[in-house]
């Protein structure tokens, strides 16, 4: 066995409300456990004033402890630097970057300079692997929120290559759909390019129930609303189900406004306010995130594109949940390769969505069989075992 590692991992983590958040918590949840690990550092974003991550071990789970330093700040010209001298500081084996596009900025400049920070690391000495959950190349910027001008879209295209350029000088850049890294070796054509499994965030085994609660039916969408995940054709398939005479049903909007669009669900909850039975629950702690999948009949995912694997139908495997899911993109790719299924809709069409969301809540039998598909494919690979791979890799690296 070689000596243990010392690892620094540049992410969002909860109580952060950042993108990829959820992902970090479970992949440092395991992480910690392995005995291949020494000591763990996570180089987080500052918290808003009250709040702390005082929080972020789980004194439940055995394990190294782990070092939380905020040192970078969404939208700061100033994150390659103050991240550069947090490492220098810590002097890990290698620095673990668990990040998308998006994951410092929504301003142009500051999302950029944030990317070159595996870079400036290279550049520093130190080893680095970046798992890069989407790729500029699929991104639908306007549903993205950049609805620019064609001319600008062709120099936001050409920033993003040569900022991928500098993102493929680390060590290694690990992509989760097999799609992504076809494009990026036949553009770039770099070695360090591999497909990372994304894994399941629930390591038990135990059969979920597909009894439902005792009362309205929860029809229940999850994540970080307001770019290309946009509530509204949900809101209008949900009156046409709701219209029809079934069982009283209700529409549960979990989660939060994304960066990227302040304000948005609560602009959403003002214009639909006749609309009853609709609940929007804010921001969900991670420990009240299994009662909210649990009590779903159905996970919808009301996206107008895609921008790369989905945590949130990781997640609805987890609990033998239903998908309904938008016939586009990004997800054919994961059920295709992980066996996930689902009810799939036309993006931006009530009357389509209505119509797959009612092929499950009004077939027992179908909802039950979509639910345990989804559950065995989540079981598949789970993320203990990502953490494997990622550390054999790791381990190979900072040998050679």
């Amino acid at each position: 066995m070689h000596k243990k590692i010392r690892i620094a991992m540049v992410t969002a983590h909860p109580p952060s409300k950042s993108s990829l958040n959820e992902y970090a918590y479970h992949f440092v949840r395991f992480l910690r456990q392995k005995p291949e690990v020494s000591e763990l550092f996570l180089l987080v974003d500052h918290l808003p004033e009250g709040e702390t991550y005082a929080d972020v071990e789980d004194s439940s789970i055995e394990g190294v402890p782990v070092k939380t330093i905020p040192c970078w700040e969404f939208n700061s010209l100033q994150n390659p630097i103050s991240i550069l001298k947090q490492v220098r500081e810590v002097n890990p084996d290698i620095v673990l970057f668990n990040i998308q596009f998006a994951s410092f900025g929504d301003k142009k400049i500051a999302a950029t300079l944030g990317l070159l920070t595996p870079m400036l690391l290279k550049m520093a000495g130190f080893k680095s692997v970046v798992l890069l959950h989407n790729i500029m190349e699929t991104v639908d910027l306007k549903s993205a929120g950049f609805n620019q001008s064609p001319i600008v879209e062709k120099i936001i295209r050409l920033a993003g290559t040569i900022t991928t350029r500098f993102i493929l000088m680390a060590d290694m850049v690990a992509l989760t759909i097999p799609k992504y890294v076809e494009i990026l070796e036949k553009k770039y054509g770099t070695p360090n390019i591999v497909l990372a499994p994304h894994g399941s965030f629930d390591d038990s085994v135990d059969m979920p129930s597909f009894d439902l609660p005792d009362g309205p039916m929860q029809i229940m969408t999850f994540g970080k609303f307001g770019t290309y995940k946009k509530v509204e054709p949900l809101v209008e398939a949900f009156e046409m189900l709701a219209e029809n005479g079934r069982s009283p049903l209700e529409l549960v909007i979990a989660g939060s406004n994304s960066p990227n669009a302040p304000e948005y669900l609560e602009t959403v909850e003002q214009i639909y306010t006749h609309v009853p039975n609709i609940r929007f629950t804010g921001y969900v702690a991670e420990e009240d995130v299994p009662r909210i999948f649990s009590e779903a009949a159905v996970v919808v995912f009301p996206y107008t594109s895609t921008t790369g694997s989905s945590g949130v139908l990781h997640q609805a495997g987890d609990y033998g949940k239903p998908a309904v899911l938008p016939n586009i993109g990004d997800f054919a790719e994961v059920i295709k390769e992980e066996g996930y299924d689902g009810e799939f809709f036309e993006p931006n069409n009530p009357e389509s969505l209505a119509g797959a969301i009612a092929r499950i809540i009004d077939n027992h039998e179908h909802r039950q069989e979509l639910g345990m598909k989804n559950f065995l494919a989540s079981k598949g690979l789970p993320i203990s075992d990502v953490v494997d791979w990622y550390l054999l890799h790791m381990m190979t690296l900072i040998t050679n």
